[in-house]
């Protein structure tokens, strides 16, 4: 449940993107299952289904293109798997669906989808 404190400029451009990217999504066939899910470890922007498949994705908007992309580095993937985690055991206990993580960018009036943006598993020990 959102906060009755008013949003930032930049919270607004962000709630936005993350609405189209939810509409890219559903246009796609996918079936949006949660948005905004927090924990403390960290945020999941949007979590949907494709498939069997258990889709979390991370929404990025940037008003200049190419900063978006660049955004989701090493410490970004790290809390959002951690977060991931979180939901699989708060929702399916031990018995985890097939998941992966996808990147929506909204830069510059335009949104580009990257499947499976990077994997589960962490990267550098």
């Amino acid at each position: 449940m959102r906060s009755l404190v008013a949003r930032s400029a930049r919270q607004r451009i962000g709630d936005a993107a993350e609405q189209a990217a939810c509409a890219m999504l559903q246009r796609a066939g996918l079936r949006v299952v949660s948005r905004q899910v927090v924990y403390r470890v960290g945020e999941l922007d949007i979590v949907a289904r494709d498939g069997p498949a258990l889709v979390f994705v991370e929404v990025r908007s940037r008003a200049r293109a190419g900063l978006a992309a660049a955004s989701v580095d090493a410490a970004k993937r790290r809390r959002l798997r951690r977060a991931a985690q979180q939901y699989l055991q708060q929702h399916f206990g031990d018995r985890w669906p097939p998941c992966r993580f996808d990147v929506v960018i909204a830069e510059a009036d335009r949104l580009e989808w990257l499947r499976a943006a990077f994997g589960a598993e962490e990267e550098g020990g």
